[in-house]
């Protein structure tokens, strides 16, 4: 079939030049849709193809791809609101681009274009043309993302499947008496020349750490003077233009959101984060609990030593939590099944655990089984969503009742139904219903997933981005200090 659709089309079309797609696209302005034409509009300079059933003609177009069809809206006027037809350009971005989703596209280009945190015009839509879309996302350079984390670092190019590399973060480079600045320059150029990438080439998308979570001046000309660190050195290295997003609103965006409450399970702490409309709402209050992975690795550590089992690192006991714990929907229950499997860690042998799979995942819910005094993560959520509704936005009002998580700990099997039940036996019925809890959509690396989706828009970079010359130099940047 595609044969002889092909050859029907050399027939019409043996005689054309090379048209460039970033040059016929822009000469026109796509705004009607082709459903509201008839067949009949198109006039007989297309030969015998006038001929030929409308799918059969749409057939032909998907079969050419994206830079012979492109040529279409110069040289052929029957054939030119054909071309443009949004469907068929939905096709082309389908087949022709290497995206997670089409989901993850079609968010990313109508509401991330408007930049981050989103303005005020975001309901203000133009009618999108994906022609043009098309023709933008081949001419974006893309990005190097670098997402930094709370336990490691993830890094790699966002026209990548996935992060290509992982190192430690930039925590590591030195200890906490080094200047940020002289730390953040050695972690990137040590990013930087793992990949094997001059900095100049590529703007930088950087995930910011959620520290100094409050609202106040203090907390405020903290996050500022990080920030003011990472924008210096990565603009001494001649990096074009640098994007600073912090990494719940990443996750958020990942889960093709811009509204929503994040919980990042990390590395040493769990934040719960009000996000409205792409910006971290901290008057409402940054939730943090002081209990993060590295707790629920250590409690397994501590129940296998008292069997006589002794690791010589961290890994093999994470290795083990990843692959044999889970989330309890009813801890109490649990207790009383047979909970024992095993799972063989290379080169350390065969491991087996019974009811230390679900006991470690319950320390979130029940934080003093780990000798930890604070409030289930529950509860935290909670207490963040009863303040997210006393405020009474204009706008939606079930902005909150939507929770992302987030972290390599937040994709325990399991977590998502029992944070769910909590939350409905702990709320009002009005609050309540319609909870969404969504597991990270790209487990550890979501954070980086979302910057990825940042880094391929057809409008970036853009808004939400430092240019280097428009960056106002310091020259107190050697005294930044965190």
């Amino acid at each position: 079939m595609s044969f002889v659709l092909r050859k029907a089309w050399e027939l019409f079309f043996t005689s054309t030049t090379p048209t460039p797609l970033s040059s016929s696209i822009s000469n026109f302005n796509y705004s009607k849709d082709l459903s509201e034409l008839s067949y009949s509009a198109f006039s007989s300079d297309i030969g015998h193809l006038e001929k030929l059933p409308f799918d059969i003609l749409m057939q032909i177009l998907k079969l050419l791809g994206p830079k012979e069809v492109a040529k279409l809206s110069i040289i052929c006027k029957s054939l030119r609101y054909l071309v443009k037809d949004n469907r068929l350009w939905v096709h082309f971005l389908q087949i022709h681009q290497s995206h997670p989703s089409w989901d993850s596209l079609f968010f990313a280009e109508t509401t991330l274009i408007y930049g981050f945190p989103l303005p005020s015009l975001i309901g203000q839509r133009p009618q999108l043309s994906f022609m043009q879309i098309y023709g933008q996302r081949e001419q974006v350079p893309g990005a190097i993302i670098i997402d930094g984390g709370s336990g490691y670092c993830k890094f790699g190019w966002s026209k990548y499947e996935c992060p290509s590399g992982r190192s430690a973060t930039f925590l590591e480079f030195g200890n906490i008496e080094t200047p940020m600045y002289t730390r953040l320059r050695h972690f990137f150029a040590t990013i930087y020349n793992r990949m094997q990438v001059k900095p100049n080439t590529q703007p930088v998308i950087v995930s910011t750490p959620l520290c100094h979570y409050e609202d106040t001046e203090a907390a405020k000309a903290s996050r500022r003077q990080l920030k003011d660190a990472i924008y210096s050195a990565l603009f001494d290295m001649n990096v074009p233009a640098v994007c600073a997003v912090n990494q719940a609103t990443l996750a958020l965006y990942a889960a093709k959101r811009t509204s929503g409450i994040v919980v990042n399970i990390g590395f040493q702490v769990t934040s719960v984060v009000p996000i409205l409309n792409g910006k971290v709402m901290r008057k409402f209050g940054v939730e943090v609990m002081r209990l993060g992975s590295l707790k629920l690795t250590g409690f397994i550590r501590e129940k296998m030593e008292l069997n006589n089992i002794r690791f010589e690192s961290l890994y093999t006991v994470r290795t083990l939590k990843e692959n044999l714990c889970y989330v309890a929907l009813d801890y109490e229950a649990e207790l009383l099944k047979d909970t024992q499997a095993s799972f063989e860690a290379t080169g350390e042998g065969w491991f087996t655990l019974s009811k230390e799979r679900f006991q470690t995942g319950e320390i979130l819910f029940q934080p003093h089984l780990a000798g930890v005094q604070a409030t289930g993560l529950h509860q935290t959520i909670a207490r963040c969503m009863n303040r997210c509704h006393s405020a009474e936005l204009a706008g939606d009002n079930d902005w909150y009742k939507t929770i992302v998580l987030c972290g390599g700990t937040a994709c325990l099997p399991g977590l998502t139904e029992r944070l769910e039940k909590e939350l409905r036996a702990l709320l009002p019925p009005y609050m309540s219903n319609g909870i969404r809890v969504i597991p990270p959509p790209y487990g550890a690396d979501t954070p980086w997933f979302g910057a990825k989706i940042i880094g391929n828009v057809s409008t970036f970079p853009g808004r939400g981005c430092v240019a280097k010359k428009k960056f106002p130099q310091k020259s107190t940047r050697f005294n930044l200090l965190w």
